[in-house]
């Protein structure tokens, strides 16, 4: 997840800071990218280019930044209102700078939700693609691999089947309850709750 991460900063925070025509072209590139199944996007390409451990990284990474950059837009178009940046471009600093030294950080609470649910559902679409042949390869071992293997004992030996799934549904919860424990904590109005 940390290239779809960086990636979806990169894009929106260039999208919320600058507005305008920059922002049309990335989020219109956004929109398109996130209209595509991202499975069959995801199966298309893996059967391309071939299921690899570094293959399968790649591939969700760069094609799981959407989320990510819609987030960071939003508050980049919030932040880029406020009166420390208005008084950073008043004294003179270069858009680069505001960028990184004013917005950036107040963006990381966002991103750092964000990629604890991306994170989750990278989980769970890495456990598809190797059900289906097309994730990391045996014998290096992954919860899909396991499923996949353990249908042909589905009957004799339940429990094959049923422990890679737990330690799937178990992982992807964990992640979310992170994300969300993270969002509360980060979240200045629910402070005092």
């Amino acid at each position: 997840m940390s290239i779809a991460v960086i990636l979806g900063t990169v894009m929106g925070g260039l999208s919320g800071y600058y507005g305008s025509i920059v922002d049309s072209i990335l989020m219109r590139l956004t929109d398109a990218m996130m209209s595509i199944p991202l499975y069959f996007l995801w199966i298309t390409i893996l059967t391309i280019i071939g299921p690899s451990f570094l293959k399968v990284l790649l591939v969700l990474g760069f094609t799981n930044w959407m989320r990510v950059a819609r987030i960071v837009r939003g508050d980049a178009l919030k932040y880029r209102e406020l009166d420390f940046v208005t008084a950073s471009l008043a004294l003179g600093s270069p858009n680069s700078r505001i960028l990184l030294t004013h917005i950036l950080p107040n963006l990381l609470p966002s991103v750092m939700v964000a990629a604890s649910f991306e994170v989750a559902r990278a989980i769970m679409a890495e456990a598809a693609l190797s059900f289906l042949g097309l994730g990391v390869q045996p014998p290096t071992p992954s919860w899909g691999n396991m499923l996949m293997d353990a249908q042909t004992y589905i009957w004799n030996a339940p429990i094959l089947v049923v422990l890679p799934g737990l330690c799937i549904f178990l992982t992807v919860v964990a992640f979310s309850m992170v994300g969300e424990g993270v969002r509360i904590s980060l979240d200045p109005t629910l402070v005092g709750r």
